[in-house]
């Protein structure tokens, strides 16, 4: 029997998908993770936005075409939000996004569970393995409850797994796997006890001599002793995806994000005092509820003087069941547009600048593509490097010579 679990979304998502992976095939089911022809379909969904939702019914007709007689099985966001979505998709079973494992029970059943969510972190199996990197789920949920996200809702409140079960999974790895990404819904939040506690982990994690890198986390975090620590790291990537939204004060409150601009640009020093070449990348909602024409300008010129290594740009998009849906109104779609394209001409031009003040970088060498092999250094600049011996999956020091693309041309440092 040949099983398939197609993941949309985020990288939490991704791990659920690698534990349903691994269990399938415990189970002895031969297991893709593309869409493809098979007789049993798992959809993990995603519902950050309305696109998400539809991108996640669409993936449940596209089984169907493979195999109009194939078990379509439904998980995650999307399904949390509203299950009934999928009725009359063919769908044989619908779960949530609590206990998703759970669907491996429901394989020869059909109808749907949407079971509460818990208080309490949810262990699932070790993710599948996958050579060059891990993702370790070390956390789920978030009490934040921006205005404009509807995820607290779908994943409920933030809560931690077990530290000794994260150092379980990471000795599990083989030593194919040289870098760990630790991933959460707000991994800011991971705690050990009642104590903030991802920097204990991370020393934790150091021994195993393995790169660790961090994915999006909230500017909370950075604080003098915790960035410090980092920098006493052996493996650490200084690489920090720090979430901004918006650098206008106003804006950022009616968001409800819980710092100023000036407080996230401090945050920024502090982590370019220990770690001046970090790699500093953010997201940024264009677009949202009410933005004025200045209040736009604001987060320009905040994130030209902050000089991010990398922007994430997103137009705002209203979601049903967020207090902003309720309380703003939607901006033209005609000016988000605009201020994407501007912002987006200033991220190639902070990325290249980036590029530019690296002269040598440690790389993971990833994958090959076309002539060249790519991978990323510690403070993720992609690079691109020819070379007539096979680099998959190698460390290996190089020299950036000049801006390519969405990275660098290198060669191997003598």
């Amino acid at each position: 029997m040949k099983a398939v679990v197609f993941t949309l979304g985020c990288k939490v998502n991704k791990y659920e998908s690698d534990s349903l992976v691994r269990s399938l095939k415990e189970m002895g089911y031969t297991v893709s993770e593309n869409l493809e022809e098979a007789d049993v379909y798992i959809i993990n969904t995603c519902a950050v936005t309305k696109e998400a939702e539809k991108k996640s019914r669409q993936a449940i007709a596209r089984c169907k075409k493979f195999n109009p007689n194939a078990k379509v099985f439904v998980v995650g966001c999307a399904s949390e939000k509203n299950a009934k979505q999928f009725d009359g998709k063919g769908v044989s079973f619908v779960r949530g996004t609590e206990k998703k494992d759970k669907i491996l029970n429901s394989l020869d059943k059909v109808g749907s569970e949407i079971e509460p969510i818990s208080l309490s972190y949810q262990n699932m199996n070790f993710a599948e393995q996958s050579r060059t990197r891990a993702y370790i789920k070390i956390q789920d949920g978030c009490n934040n409850f921006c205005t404009y996200c509807i995820i607290p809702y779908l994943r409920g409140r933030s809560r931690s797994r077990d530290l000794v079960d994260i150092l379980n999974e990471a000795k599990t790895l083989n030593d194919e796997v040289k870098e760990i990404v630790l991933t959460g819904i707000n991994v800011a939040d991971f705690k050990v006890g009642e104590e903030k506690g991802l920097l204990k982990l991370l020393q934790e994690l150091d021994a195993l001599g393995k790169r660790l890198r961090l994915s999006s986390m909230e500017d909370c975090l950075v604080t003098e002793d915790f960035v410090r620590g980092l920098s006493n790291l052996q493996n650490f990537c200084p690489h920090f995806h720090l979430s901004l939204q918006s650098g206008s004060e106003g804006v950022l409150k009616r968001m409800n994000r819980h710092y100023t601009p000036k407080e996230f640009e401090n945050s920024v020093k502090l982590i370019r005092k220990y770690f001046p070449l970090a790699g500093i990348t953010t997201d940024v909602i264009v677009g949202f509820c009410d933005e004025s024409d200045e209040e736009f300008e604001e987060t320009y010129k905040f994130i030209q003087k902050v000089k991010f290594s990398d922007l994430h740009i997103f137009s705002y998009s209203p979601r049903e069941g967020t207090v902003a849906y309720k309380l703003y109104k939607d901006l033209p779609s005609e000016v988000k547009k605009e201020r994407s394209k501007k912002l987006e001409k200033l991220a190639q031009k902070l990325k290249t600048d980036f590029i530019k003040q690296n002269q040598f970088g440690e790389v993971l060498f990833e994958e090959k593509s076309g002539s060249f092999y790519v991978g990323y250094t510690k403070n993720y600049i992609k690079c691109y490097v020819e070379s007539e011996k096979d680099l998959t999956n190698k460390v290996l020091k190089v020299k950036l010579k000049k801006v390519h693309l969405d990275g660098a041309i290198c060669e191997i440092a003598p």
